[in-house]
């Protein structure tokens, strides 16, 4: 079952004649993780902000098109109405969390939805609980890590228990391996909630073995879109200028020199057992 169908989409920004957009056909299952990815300025974010609602009704522009995220029209409902059904987290944690302790940054949604006090409680437990930050709910987000802020960040947004959580970038300032993590709990949740993940990202080695399936944007198109295995061994993103993950790119080369692993990997360890199986042949 689709829970985002896109539909002829195109967009322009007020203050620009070019569109940022060009017709834009996608449809994403219930349940899905969706890794959005291509060059700088291809139009990730613009489409992240259309499945949230921020455009039309912030950013304004020209929108063509139409955008069904659960069965509602974005056009036609409002960003706080959205709001209940995605889940938007930021490049830049700090850009959301600014209460003075992280229990009351989650607390901040929930209390505009106006949930009973009982309610509200058992959310922020639960979404503490599953984003594995008991330690730190009496801090301050300005006391924590980047990754720490960024699990906080999460946890805001999954207390509101959106259908669809729409992430732009947040690895950006993280280190390799608190990024690796971080793609692993969003993957859990992904898993454990049959929760929608959108995630644009450019650390595709990093993240290639989380995701079902890869959508890649140039110049405000879709130009490529299937599983890792499938995306990242085509010719047509080699020339688009993404990171490649360095297991394809090796397995590429080995295949070069006569040695053929059967299937583009996705992993080191996939990579590891592959080659095991040629060795014993």
């Amino acid at each position: 079952m689709n829970i985002v169908e896109i539909k002829d989409l195109s967009y322009s920004y007020s203050a620009s004649e070019a569109q940022t957009l060009k017709n834009v056909n996608l449809t994403i299952e219930r349940g899905s993780f969706v890794t959005l990815t291509g060059p700088s300025g291809c139009g990730k974010t613009t489409l992240c902000r259309c499945i949230n609602g921020l455009i039309p009704h912030f950013y304004g522009g020209e929108m063509k098109g139409e955008i069904l995220v659960s069965g509602m029209s974005v056009r036609d409902h409002e960003i706080r109405e959205l709001a209940k059904h995605v889940g938007f987290v930021f490049q830049n944690p700090e850009n959301q969390l600014f209460a003075l302790s992280i229990e009351k940054d989650i607390a901040f949604g929930l209390e505009n939805l106006a949930l009973p006090r009982e309610e509200l409680r058992k959310r922020v437990e639960w979404a503490i609980e599953m984003t594995g930050i008991k330690d730190l709910r009496e801090r301050a987000p300005y006391e924590l890590s980047g990754g720490q802020q960024q699990r906080v960040a999460i946890a805001c947004v999954l207390a509101m228990k959106p259908e669809v959580m729409v992430l732009d970038e947040p690895t950006s300032f993280l280190d390799p391996m608190v990024a690796t993590r971080l793609f692993q709990l969003i993957s859990q949740l992904n898993k454990e909630l049959n929760l929608t993940i959108i995630l644009v990202e450019h650390r595709l080695d990093l993240l290639c073995q989380y995701t079902d399936r890869v959508i890649v944007m140039d110049d405000g198109e879709v130009r490529l879109d299937g599983t890792p295995r499938d995306v990242f061994s085509s010719e047509e993103a080699k020339l688009l200028g993404i990171g490649i993950p360095k297991v394809i790119r090796l397995y590429k080369e080995l295949k070069k020199h006569g040695v053929d692993l059967r299937h583009p990997p996705i992993s080191v360890e996939d990579f590891v057992q592959s080659l095991r199986e040629v060795l014993k042949k």
